[in-house]
């Protein structure tokens, strides 16, 4: 697995606002004239975080994003915000939609837009390289000190997990990378996170290891209620990146294989 594709010709406009791509009229469809606001937690690599430099966004979800605007013919502007404010933005209009690995579920369904899945994902248990424990399922998880990211799906199948009686000490934190980080510091026993998360790890790292996967996901790009007409052009760009390569170009250079086309299937 490769660790990212360098968005090129990506420029710091604002703080936590990076922008890219062919300047054209967007007609009202977009908040801002020629724009494609997107709102993203930029911490979660593969899918979006920095280089090296610290500023420029890179992963999956950004470069995605990218092509999708250029087929839009407009600009694109990264807006870094955190996952616990992430809807909020959308709703109130600070973006236009939302690019961040975004799991497709009925309570969001209930209250937001979303474009057609672009990607499959399932859930990782990750243990420490060589540990003892003995983990076949989330079951095996009981008694164990258990990290996640607080408000993503991961939470909630833990949380679930915990109602039906499975008794763990949850360890819940705002970006996915300090699961990982405390971890490395044995402060924790397992972490439970998206495969696409665990697969980027285990690859950076001879530290950790995947020894459960399931509950099968996908992404989508998130937008506000009631916003059809952006939603109908992002899908009909997505369906244009699908059929002409573009998406499954991203996914090899990204993950060294194709985990898109599935989603079309």
């Amino acid at each position: 697995m490769k660790k990212g594709m360098t968005v090129v010709c990506a420029v710091l406009v604002a703080v936590g606002i990076f922008s890219m791509g062919c300047s054209k009229r967007s007609g009202g469809l977009t908040l801002k004239e020629g724009v494609l606001a997107v709102g993203m937690e930029i911490g979660y690599p593969p899918m979006e975080y920095f280089d090296e430099d610290g500023q420029t966004p890179i992963g999956f979800d950004v470069s995605m994003a990218a092509a999708l605007a250029e087929k839009m013919g407009l600009k694109v502007e990264y807006v870094d915000t955190a996952w616990d404010g992430i809807f909020a933005g959308v709703n109130t209009s600070k973006y236009d939609c939302i690019i961040s690995s975004v799991t497709i579920n009925p309570a969001r369904l209930a209250v937001h837009n979303f474009s057609k899945p672009y990607i499959q994902n399932t859930l990782a248990i990750v243990l420490p390289k060589g540990s003892p424990l003995k983990i076949d399922s989330p079951e095996d998880l009981a008694g164990l000190g258990v990290a996640y990211q607080e408000e993503t799906t991961s939470d909630s199948f833990m949380t679930e997990l915990a109602e039906q009686g499975l008794q763990f000490t949850p360890y819940e934190y705002d970006k996915v990378m300090y699961c990982f980080d405390e971890m490395k510091l044995g402060r924790v026993d397992a972490i439970m996170t998206d495969l696409l998360v665990a697969y980027e790890y285990v690859a950076r790292s001879d530290q950790f290891e995947i020894v459960w996967e399931g509950g099968e996901e996908q992404f989508g790009i998130c937008l506000k209620q009631g916003n059809d007409a952006l939603t109908e052009a992002l899908n009909a760009a997505l369906d244009e990146l699908f059929e002409d390569g573009t998406m499954l170009s991203i996914s090899d250079e990204i993950f060294g294989m194709d985990l898109v086309s599935a989603v079309r299937q």
